[in-house]
C-alpha cells in the first residue's frame, strides 16, 4: 500500500483565530465527539483514552498553525514522500537507503520503505542531532569561559 503525503490537512487561519485549541480534558473527564446527521438527529460518541491522545494532538498542531497528514504506521512511502516526512531531499533519502541507513524493499524498479522505518531513522537522526548540538555547546563554553 502506497500512502499520499502530498496532501496535508491545515486548519485555515479564520478558524485558528477564534482563539486556542479547546482546552484538554482532565484525567477524570472525556472527549466526546457528536456526529449531526443531515436529518436533524445526532449520536454522542465516547473516544477511548488513546484516540482521545491522538486528537489532542492533532488539534494542538493544527491550532499551532502546523500542517497534519494522518498514516497507519504499516503504510509504504516512495523515496519522495519519505524525504517531505524526513525534511530533506529525495537524492539524500535515496543515498541513505543505498548505505543501509534507512531499510526500504524494490516493488519493480521503485523503491519503498516503511513508515514505520522511516520515523525510526528521524528519531535516530533527531537524536543525533541533540547530540552534536549539545556538543557545540559543550565546545562554546570551552573556548568562552576556559581560553581554549
Amino acid at each position: 500500500m502506497t500512502a499520499n503525503l502530498l496532501e496535508y490537512i491545515m486548519l485555515p487561519e479564520a478558524a485558528r483565530a477564534g482563539g486556542p485549541a479547546p482546552p484538554a480534558p482532565s484525567d477524570d473527564e472525556r472527549i466526546e465527539v457528536v456526529v449531526r446527521r443531515g436529518d436533524g438527529t445526532a449520536e454522542a460518541l465516547a473516544l477511548a483514552p488513546e484516540a482521545a491522545r491522538a486528537v489532542r494532538a492533532v488539534l494542538d498542531r493544527l491550532y499551532a498553525g502546523g500542517k497534519v497528514a494522518v498514516l497507519g504506521e504499516d503504510a509504504e512511502l516512495t523515496p519522495n514522500e519519505a524525504a517531505e516526512v524526513l525534511g530533506m531531499s529525495r537524492p539524500l533519502v535515496v543515498r541513505r537507503m543505498d548505505a543501509g541507513d534507512l531499510p526500504f524493499r524494490h516493488v519493480g524498479s521503485h523503491r519503498r520503505c516503511r513508515l514505520s522505518d522511516v520515523l525510526a531513522f528521524k528519531a535516530k537522526a533527531d537524536d543525533q542531532q541533540r547530540a552534536l548540538d549539545a556538543l557545540a555547546a559543550d565546545t562554546e563554553d570551552l573556548m568562552e569561559n576556559h581560553g581554549l
